[in-house]
């Protein structure tokens, strides 16, 4: 199979097509553009829908709608943007409709910048609209990752009707990297017969999130939680880099991720027994292999771009057996190979406790 360069956010819209969106609502908001001007051309090629809305509020609204009628649907945004959609995706949440959301990441909080950042974890893991509610959330860390995982997503969506999220960043967005593109033919959807599709000599389906009776919503969140235990049940993705035999176990995802595996390189080629575990499904979360690793491990360090987010669910994962540092960098920085070692050596040497 041939492989062919291209940025990230133009491989996350093809890999959409591929697996068989054919409807995009969105706003345009940096560093995440490419994705609706790809699919402004791309769509239409193969009999889909694409539409900028006025507002992000307006575009996930629209993707209630088509994801009500049955169809495969995305939209994507950045901070700002998503901080705007999330009455909507509570609302998809609570009426149970599959659909994928991208979030190229941006320094925030407010208008912040267009550096790349990490800092959106808590909104996109915890739930960052209102009520009982999770997403499917993954974090690529290549562009060969957005294209396996946003194709994956509509599976998956479709698999559990339920939200399904791509969380990247800046960098991934706007990076080139050779990607292969291993689905040759458009993927098709399974038969919905839940979808309000026109009630034609059948009983009417109806789609809500709104449940009077507080007995009756209960109920329907009770659902959704057993949804939410058999997706954490079977859906839990990690890559355990050197992470068997470790004296510290770097915790990264992403960008983030991937210097962290040089930083690891460097320490074994110094005689430290450093080590990776890099969540891909960051929810849910894959707390057993850091549970794991505080048997042999001496020490954890968590390294985000964010202020310490992900960190909460490494210390839960590991329990209070092992002491868990952070290392984070904010406003669009990256943190460095240089800086990253240099902690990791302070830990290993017992500077840091």
């Amino acid at each position: 199979m041939s492989k062919v360069l291209m940025k990230g956010n133009e491989a996350v819209a093809e890999a959409a097509v591929l697996g068989g969106c054919r409807y995009f609502f969105g706003y345009p908001i940096t560093p995440q553009n490419e994705i609706p001007e790809y699919l402004a051309k791309r769509l239409p090629e193969v009999g889909g829908t694409f539409l900028q809305a006025e507002s992000e509020i307006s575009a996930i609204n629209m993707v209630f709608g088509a994801a009500g009628s049955g169809a495969r649907v995305m939209t994507s945004s950045s901070g700002p943007g998503i901080s705007l959609k999330q009455e909507g995706i509570s609302y998809i949440s609570g009426a149970e409709l599959p659909c994928v959301i991208v979030n190229m990441v941006r320094g925030g909080p407010g208008l912040g910048n267009i550096g790349p950042a990490q800092s959106d974890y808590f909104q996109a893991t915890k739930g960052g609209g209102h009520g009982d509610y999770r997403l499917i959330v993954f974090g690529p860390a290549s562009v060969q990752e957005l294209v396996d995982l946003t194709i994956e997503a509509f599976e998956l969506a479709d698999r559990y009707r339920n939200p399904v999220m791509i969380l990247g960043d800046g960098i991934l967005g706007q990076m080139m990297e050779p990607v292969e593109f291993k689905v040759k033919e458009i993927r098709k959807g399974p038969e919905k017969p839940w979808a309000a599709t026109g009630a034609k000599g059948r009983a009417r389906n109806l789609i809500t999130s709104l449940y009077i009776v507080p007995e009756e919503l209960e109920e329907h969140c009770r659902k959704l939680k057993e949804k939410y235990d058999r997706i954490a049940a079977v859906e839990k993705r990690h890559e355990s880099y050197f992470a068997d035999d470790t004296e510290i176990v770097l915790a990264a995802y992403g960008t983030t991720a991937r210097i962290c595996k040089a930083v690891v390189d460097q320490a074994r080629d110094e005689g430290i027994r450093a080590g990776l575990i890099r969540p891909v499904t960051l929810w849910p979360f894959p707390d057993e292999p850091y549970y794991k690793a505080a048997e042999h491990a001496d020490a954890f360090l968590t390294v985000e771009m964010s202020n310490g987010q992900m960190v909460e669910d490494v210390r839960l994962s590991v329990n209070g057996r092992k002491p868990v540092h952070f290392l984070g960098r904010t406003g669009g920085i990256v943190p460095t190979k240089a800086e990253i070692y240099a902690e990791v050596k302070k830990i290993v040497e017992g500077g840091v406790r």
